[in-house]
């Protein structure tokens, strides 16, 4: 196990980090507002179990080859970024069915849901490079092995994540209420959630490595 200072000091670290409004939080606030606060819920848990199988791909070695090479990098990264165009297109095709019901959960199944989750966490390769290059630094000496020592940080970072993305998203989903009063309203802001999906995937693409 980590210390309990290496501990709290990722903990701080990690939450710095993720309460800053980037990539996943919009993601989650989209989903949100266009799909429902359950539906945020499970795309939040999905995207923070990305987190985390980022996190032991690190810690078993494999999260040093995205480091290292831009070739892996950017495969990962055009993946992503393929995939939330795409969920972003099906978003804005389905606008007008998404404005008759009160929750996506009732137009795709839950474990969907998760799963486009999961995909999105998964598939950002900065996060595994920042893991790369933070955890080692946490890791401490004559305890137990760096890999489990960096899987246990790498929990610690899906716990945050799970926690504050789930507090945007149901705020955002709260909000959703007032679309929700005119199905022309719901609909329009289907249609903007999905071309802000789109937009998140074309920045995925377009990002430079830093």
């Amino acid at each position: 196990m980590p210390s309990t200072d290496s501990l709290l000091a990722f903990s701080a670290l990690a939450f710095a980090i993720i309460i800053i409004p980037g990539p996943s939080v919009m993601f989650v606030v989209t989903r949100a507002l266009t799909f429902g606060r359950r539906a945020a819920l499970l795309t939040v848990a999905g995207n923070a179990a990305g987190f985390y199988v980022q996190a032991l791909l690190v810690a078993v070695g494999v999260g040093a080859i995205l480091e290292r090479s831009v070739l892996a990098y950017n495969t990962v990264k055009f993946a992503g970024a393929l995939y939330l165009v795409w969920l972003g297109v099906q978003t804005f095709r389905r606008r007008s069915a998404l404005a008759e019901v009160a929750d996506a959960t009732e137009l795709q199944p839950r474990r969907s849901i998760a799963l486009d989750g999961f995909i999105v966490g998964v598939a950002n390769p900065k996060t595994v490079v920042f893991f790369a290059a933070v955890l080692p630094q946490y890791v401490r000496t004559g305890g137990a092995p760096a890999g489990v020592q960096m899987a246990v940080l790498g929990l610690v970072f899906a716990a945050v994540a799970l926690v504050s993305d789930s507090v945007w998203g149901l705020a955002a989903g709260t909000a959703r209420g007032w679309f929700a009063r005119s199905p022309r309203r719901l609909a329009q802001l289907g249609g903007a959630g999905g071309l802000a999906i789109a937009a998140l995937g074309v920045r995925l693409a377009i990002s430079r490595r830093d």
